[in-house]
């Protein structure tokens, strides 16, 4: 289909269907919002603002860093959950919990 066929105008803010002949209104609107969203992502990622960026993502070594960091956490999370005194509380938590009368 044509760019034609699914012209938008915005409107305050709200989209308006000017023509709209895929079943119905809602999904010409949904189209001719993805279409216009995939012509502003292509547009975003040419062009000299992508040349100039000059990171387009996390290396293999901020990964690593990233990975490390998140196991030392959980081996952190692990100690303080599983210390005594968080232990106790957690089972003193479940025990008042499990003998509420209804």
């Amino acid at each position: 289909m044509r760019l034609s066929d699914f012209m938008t105008t915005m409107t305050g803010g709200v989209l308006d269907a000017v023509r709209s002949p895929v079943r119905g209104r809602r999904r010409g609107l949904i189209r001719c919002w993805w279409r216009a969203v995939g012509r502003a992502d292509r547009a975003a990622r040419t062009g000299p603002a992508l040349r100039l960026s000059g990171d387009l993502g996390m290396s293999t070594a901020e990964y690593a860093i990233g990975t490390l960091a998140a196991a030392a956490f959980a081996a952190l999370l692990y100690a303080v959950v599983t210390s005594d005194s968080v232990l106790g509380a957690l089972t003193d938590l479940v025990e008042r919990a499990l003998s509420v009368n209804f």
